[in-house]
């Protein structure tokens, strides 16, 4: 299984250029000096390394072990460094995460299919808490709505100013038959996901978006669609919701803030475009621009603080405003 995250030494790099900056210290204040920031590269190795362990712990009788390991690595200063640094503090982090093990069910009908991607998607989705540790989250669907910090994605699709695709979530009966019947009809045409519920984003998010739309264009294979966004933001509100559906829909999240998005992976594997992608992403991590998690049918991406000046202004030029 690839593991979105190990440390530039443990990884080749990537063939494929980018347009991503290198990593920059932040221009506004931080709670910590920069010399005591997390180091990511190491949190990342050791989450890679956990997984491993865990993997080899999966079937039932080794539940307690597993959560002894478990409990012991977030001890590791690597990991409990990151940790420590979310609103949760690494107590709330370890019992959120034994807590969840405790519960987990196999179930391959269910979206996080195994234990081992369970462990992974919270652990390396902390990343974006910790960044973004002060930001306040959209509580409901109509702050969401209404909060003028958001775009409005389908202005700006009719306009031809979008580098990306995304389909709206069909909220009637019909339109789930409809967008049901045309999967199997056409499978080429769409990935099978259920859509954006709330069609806005933040311009920084936009201008991203674009910029990594246009370097998957440029790199993947001829015939391959553009970049396919299946999740941007959310309400806490909603994501109750998703996890009641069995989803790995955790607060706080990146998304609740407005600065994270999932994109389409597995739908591009038909067109030999994955790995391009995923070579794209990976390469903007290693840059610090973004935080990636490998969610399986999509990866997870956060802006990284650091980057949400430079892409303002991008979206601003872009948009002539």
């Amino acid at each position: 299984m690839r593991v979105p995250s190990r440390s530039p030494g443990q990884r080749p790099v990537p063939s494929i250029p980018t347009s991503a900056p290198t990593r920059r210290a932040p221009a506004g204040p931080s709670r910590r000096l920069a010399s005591v920031e997390p180091d990511l590269d190491a949190y990342r190795a050791a989450v890679a390394d956990l997984l491993v362990e865990v993997g080899a712990l999966a079937s039932a009788a080794s539940t307690a072990a597993r959560q002894v390991l478990v409990d012991q690595r977030l001890r590791e200063p690597a990991i409990a460094a990151v940790l420590d640094a979310t609103p949760q503090g690494l107590v709330g982090a370890r019992e959120t995460l034994l807590l969840e093990m405790a519960r987990y069910q196999p179930d391959e009908r269910r979206p996080v299919s195994d234990l081992t991607a369970l462990v992974r998607i919270y652990l390396l989705s902390r990343i974006d808490v910790m960044w973004w540790r002060d930001a306040p989250a959209y509580r409901t669907d109509e702050q969401v709505s209404g909060s003028a910090d958001l775009v409005d994605l389908e202005w700006l699709r009719r306009r031809d100013l979008l580098r990306f695709r995304y389909q709206e979530q069909p909220t009637t009966l019909l339109g789930r038959g409809a967008r049901a019947l045309r999967r199997r009809v056409r499978p080429s045409v769409a990935p099978h996901t259920s859509g954006l519920l709330f069609c806005r984003a933040r311009r920084e998010m936009v201008a991203l978006l674009n910029d990594v739309g246009r370097e998957f264009t440029a790199h993947a294979p001829p015939g391959t669609p553009p970049l396919w966004v299946t999740s941007l933001v959310r309400s806490a509100e909603h994501q109750h919701r998703l996890r009641w559906l069995g989803y790995a829909a955790w607060l706080p999240s990146g998304h609740c803030l407005g600065w994270a998005a999932d994109v389409e992976m597995a739908w591009f594997n038909r067109f030999g475009a994955r790995d391009t992608l995923a070579e794209l992403l990976l390469a903007r991590q290693r840059a610090g621009e973004v935080n990636v998690v490998d969610e399986g049918q999509a990866w997870h991406l956060c802006l990284a603080p650091e980057s949400r000046g430079r892409l303002r202004r991008v979206y601003e030029a872009e948009m002539a405003v």
